[in-house]
């Protein structure tokens, strides 16, 4: 088992530490604290790898919302 930190992850992944981050909190991606600093074990890497690119579509509402304003 190989841990990295989240820069690290976000390296490998190409994306920002934030959006790893965001991934930690929404637990799509497990990871460990070891001595205030979260460590990801770079094979579940995979799981968030093969992510769909960009934001997810609105809702039908929200889409609506913002059309009346």
């Amino acid at each position: 088992m190989a841990l990295i930190s989240t820069k690290d992850a976000a390296e490998r992944l190409n994306l920002s530490v934030r959006r790893v981050q965001d991934f930690l909190k929404e637990k799509r991606l497990p990871a460990q604290m070891i001595g205030g600093v979260y460590m990801i074990d770079e094979k579940n890497l995979a799981l968030v790898k093969n992510r769909k690119p960009g934001r997810p579509k609105a809702s039908p509402r929200a889409q609506r919302a913002r059309k009346q304003s």
